[in-house]
């Protein structure tokens, strides 16, 4: 039997334990950088995509829905002519969510001539109108508070709120001489020296069509679309 001698090893190639685990160790370093690198990519996307979620429902949650009728007020002008110078509707949370800010730049404390504008009033939500003849971004209204509610301004679970919007001044046994609620133009006198209706206007007769849109300071603005009926009466429910 021969035995191999140290000369016929000459030549001959190998790998040791060590260079192997180098290696191995390598592979495992960068595999774990990769993982890393998708994990973190895909953490990310999921954060992103919970607070896309988190901030939709905080929009619904913020939505306004109206409760009930639009009621239109008639007023008389300066001659006679009938026209709407007030509407009304009860809003409340379309969700139990967050709170909508619906402090008022004007109350109606002046029995005489409403709406009055409030001094130092910050207000958030706006209230705008449209017809086929114009537009106004920013009418005057006041906030009335039915059954519960906690004494604030802003609109919370299980509270309901009366907006009234003011197209016109209201004055009381003026204009043609009319007793009552009379609402009339007398040159400056728009809807509480604020964003109304004003001479130079057109006004809302029978048969008009106009889109309110009550915009909060968060959360999708309401769109309310009515028309008028042929004939005005005092006080007209637009369901």
């Amino acid at each position: 039997m021969n035995r191999l001698t140290d000369d016929s090893l000459t030549g001959q190639r190998g790998i040791t334990g060590l260079e192997t685990a180098i290696i191995l160790i390598a592979f495992v370093v960068v595999a774990s950088v990769f993982a890393f690198t998708v994990l973190s990519t895909g953490i990310f996307s999921s954060e992103r995509s919970k607070d896309t979620v988190f901030s939709g429902i905080k929009e619904a949650q913020s939505t306004l829905e109206p409760r009930g009728a639009i009621i239109a007020y008639k007023g008389l002008l300066t001659g006679g002519t009938s026209t709407i110078y007030k509407l009304s509707l009860v809003l409340s949370n379309a969700v139990a969510g967050e709170p909508v800010d619906l402090t008022p730049s004007y109350d109606t404390d002046d029995a005489a001539n409403d709406p009055d504008i409030i001094s130092g009033a910050k207000q958030v939500t706006v209230v705008s109108f449209t017809d086929k003849n114009q537009a106004f971004n920013d009418l005057p209204f006041t906030v009335n508070y039915l059954g519960d509610n906690d004494g604030d301004d802003l609109l919370e679970n299980n509270e309901k709120a009366e907006i009234t919007v003011w197209l016109l001044d209201r004055v009381t046994g003026t204009a043609i001489g009319t007793a009552g609620s009379v609402a009339y133009m007398d040159g400056s006198g728009d809807g509480g020296g604020g964003g109304g209706i004003t001479s130079s206007d057109t006004f809302l007769i029978a048969s008009d069509e106009f889109t309110l849109q009550i915009q909060p300071p968060s959360g999708a603005v309401l769109n309310i679309k009515r028309r008028l009926p042929t004939q005005l009466d005092t006080v007209m429910d637009l369901n």
